[in-house]
């Protein structure tokens, strides 16, 4: 499983690409940062993003596609910004078709260190020990990219053995079915 971790961000947006299965060592195919100029025009930095993420598609096709879940933050400004980000990297991968998974900052660090509550550099110690690294990649929004790719291949088997058993519940339960033949015989 080849997957593209993308830690949302308009000045910083991490990017990384993991490869392997669960249960096996893992390994990186690559990492970077997508960069745009803090004074440039919200929307032209939007398209950089767009085009930086498009990029690492096209090198790298990545199976999925795994994004930091955006969450509420004290400065607006910010998670507008990182939440804007969140989204050109979803419709990206829409766009051709790729599937899209969200995990939260506290379940990608639990994933990689144990502890929801792990702090940047522990996340990074993690990140290089477990894709057997030098040294830890900088900036942290990379390393980041990195953990959220870990993430969603080691929680991928139970999530989509959970999705399949959501889809064969819905196949045998038609509840909606249902309901429309009761309101359909009332009549």
């Amino acid at each position: 499983m080849r997957v593209l971790g993308v830690d949302p961000g308009l000045t910083r947006c991490g990017v990384g690409v993991v490869e392997g299965v669960a249960g096996r060592p893992l390994s990186m195919v690559g990492v970077g940062v997508v960069r745009t100029p803090a004074d440039t025009d919200i929307a032209e930095r939007l398209v950089l993003v767009e085009q930086g993420i498009e990029q690492w598609l096209d090198e790298f096709r990545p199976e999925f596609v795994a994004v930091e879940r955006v969450f509420s933050q004290h400065n607006v400004r910010t998670v507008m910004g990182t939440a804007q980000a969140s989204a050109v990297a979803m419709l990206c991968a829409a766009r051709r078709g790729l599937p899209v998974a969200l995990h939260t900052p506290s379940e990608v660090k639990a994933a990689v260190t144990g502890s929801g509550r792990a702090d940047k550099a522990q996340v990074g110690a993690m990140v290089t020990r477990l894709l057997r690294l030098d040294a830890p990649p900088k900036p942290a929004d990379a390393a980041d990219a990195l953990a959220l790719a870990i993430c969603h291949i080691w929680r991928a088997p139970a999530t989509n053995r959970l999705q399949q058993a959501v889809a064969a519940h819905r196949r045998t339960h038609r509840p909606a079915d249902a309901a429309v033949r009761t309101l359909k015989g009332s009549a």
